[in-house]
């Protein structure tokens, strides 16, 4: 693990084949109780090719937890001093579930978008979470209610292990025999300190809900999106949307987009990280100069 500072704070990474000319990739992980770089385990121990940067966001893993909210502008001002000052050179982004807001705040910017190649979107929200916003006064309020005592009550009983598989085996898997002792325990191990969970209720609060979809169809790039074949929300909103559906809506509205399906729900980097890096591969190679 290296480390590496922006702004005020001191930010977490590993980084994998570096020695390589190629095209490296930047992976984001999502965020949820417990979750940092290490979500992407798996896919690193099975790639084979160009170099992997595999960050912990502000607030998460081994990167500083400062009490504050976040918002995908934050991550993303600070992936592009990562990308600029750590990589330099320009990267892939490979995006996990919705953390896509963060990819999108990358390569919408033109400062930070031509550090961008090209964007692969696994498990990415159904359309609807991306472009009807939660209202501003509805996030402080969530964000207020999160900073109470039922909050921290909250985020002691969603550190359990009794919590953390019952939700994973409900709502991230597709099969419940892949939710493994590993999966339990990196969860556990990355939401023992108490400071992780502002991270946590950022997400919770909605300041990633806006309207992306202008920003979407400004965006040139080629992307990959690849979709689990059983992928669902937990948003009661837009859980009549089927996976197809979800697959169809990026793939129609990004102006350089292809799609995909693997076997799998909504964590598919760790529940089949082979197959992910079967459909990657050829994409991930076709960008290269």
């Amino acid at each position: 693990m290296a480390v590496y500072q922006w702004q005020q704070y001191t930010c977490a990474y590993e980084a994998h084949n570096i020695e390589s000319d190629a095209t490296p990739l930047l992976l984001i992980h999502p965020i949820g109780v417990g979750l940092a770089g290490k979500f992407w385990q798996p896919f690193v121990t099975q790639w084979q090719g160009q170099p992997l940067y595999v960050p912990d966001l502000l607030g998460c893993g081994d990167s500083d937890l400062p009490r504050r909210p976040y918002s995908p502008r934050d991550w993303a001002e600070q992936l592009h001093y990562f990308i600029s000052e750590i990589i330099q050179r320009p990267v892939i982004v490979v995006v996990q579930g919705a953390l896509l807001p963060v990819a999108l705040e990358l390569m919408v910017d033109k400062t930070m978008g031509q550090h961008i190649v090209g964007a692969a979107l696994s498990g990415p929200p159904a359309w609807r979470l991306m472009t009807e916003p939660t209202a501003s006064w509805r996030q402080q309020l969530n964000w207020s209610l999160f900073q109470s005592p039922l909050g921290w009550g909250f985020y002691q009983y969603a550190r359990t292990q009794k919590f953390l598989k019952s939700f994973s085996e409900r709502q991230l898997f597709g099969q419940a025999q892949d939710v493994t002792d590993d999966w339990l325990t990196m969860l556990k191990g990355g939401s023992r300190d108490m400071g992780t969970r502002y991270a946590v209720f950022s997400f919770l609060a909605g300041f990633w809900r806006q309207d992306y979809g202008p920003a979407i169809a400004a965006i040139p790039q080629p992307i990959l999106v690849i979709m689990g074949n059983t992928a669902s929300t937990i948003d009661r909103t837009a859980q009549d949307t089927t996976a197809q559906q979800r697959l169809d809506d990026y793939t129609s509205h990004f102006p350089n987009a292809q799609g995909s399906f693997i076997p799998g729900r909504n964590v598919l980097p760790y529940e089949s990280a082979a197959e992910f890096i079967q459909v990657l591969k050829p994409f991930v190679d076709s960008l290269e100069v």
